[in-house]
């Protein structure tokens, strides 16, 4: 690279570079996240088998988000070998492949397998908060709603994608994060403030409650891991700052742990089953 390379290109190239170190080491941890939760649905829980019933489903959902999560990482990993290695003499260098990355097929692979992801960790979520509502429709409706929604943006954030915008120019993807984020926090907050609605009818009763905290804890921290990393993402995204790269490429994997620490404490019989 000539020594007349203007600073802001080579902050965009040393965000990228960074970013892709991050998502390495996330990778890595939902990567030893995914083997334990595995291993620990095939096992018989301590509280003597109590998610016998979910345990199918749940290795479903470890296996289709770890198959997404690796294409998605080695799609990112092999863009990056290409910006610096494959295809660096091309006009602009580095710097307009990294700007124009929406250009190339490996990047709409790799957005389309963590939208897919993200689908799948929402419904998630989706499934947990309903049940423990007991399928209350003042409940249903707007977090389905919320659902629906965010699955249409983000068909519609891949067929812009698939054009070729800058990245930074699909409004949509703002949206669809804000509304990610909003439905990530009233999950927690609706069922947390349910858990310890119940918390508090058993101790009236006399029953033993702790467990009651220790779920909601356990959900509030899960939450405390992914959001404040995707409000930096999205007050970046929408700044247009290149901090976003430090986010983008690891924030689907962050938040495909703090699921995975979920499910290995349920796995693990350190949480309570529906009934």
């Amino acid at each position: 690279m000539s020594s007349d390379t203007p600073p802001t290109d080579l902050w965009l190239e040393r965000s990228r570079l960074a970013g892709m170190i991050l998502a390495a080491v996330s990778y890595g941890g939902f990567f030893i996240l995914t083997v334990q939760a595995a291993s620990s649905l095939m096992q018989r829980p301590r509280n003597g088998g109590k998610i016998a019933d979910n345990r199918l489903w749940l290795l479903f959902y470890i296996f289709i988000t770890f198959v997404l999560g690796t294409v998605g990482f080695a799609a990112n990993s092999k863009y990056t070998e290409m910006i610096w290695i494959d295809l660096r003499d091309v006009p602009g260098g580095p710097a307009a492949l990294i700007e124009n990355e929406l250009d190339y097929s490996i990047n709409i692979v790799a957005v389309s397998c963590y939208y897919i992801m993200e689908c799948f960790m929402q419904a998630l979520l989706l499934h947990r908060c309903l049940v423990i509502w007991h399928w209350s429709r003042r409940v249903m409706i707007p977090m389905v709603s919320l659902f629906i929604v965010m699955i249409v943006l983000s068909i519609i954030v891949l067929i812009q994608a698939s054009t070729g915008l800058v990245w930074y120019n699909i409004n949509t993807v703002l949206i669809y994060l804000c509304i990610d984020v909003g439905f990530t926090l009233i999950y927690t907050i609706l069922v947390a403030s349910r858990l310890l609605a119940m918390r508090s009818q058993m101790k009236r009763v006399g029953v033993y409650s702790n467990v009651y905290d220790t779920v909601a804890l356990m959900l509030i921290e899960s939450a405390a891991l992914y959001t404040p990393f995707a409000i930096v993402f999205i007050f970046a995204f929408a700044l247009h700052s290149d901090i976003s790269n430090l986010c983008f490429l690891a924030i689907s994997h962050v938040q495909g742990i703090s699921q995975l620490l979920i499910i290995i404490r349920v796995a693990r019989g350190r949480s309570v089953p529906h009934e």
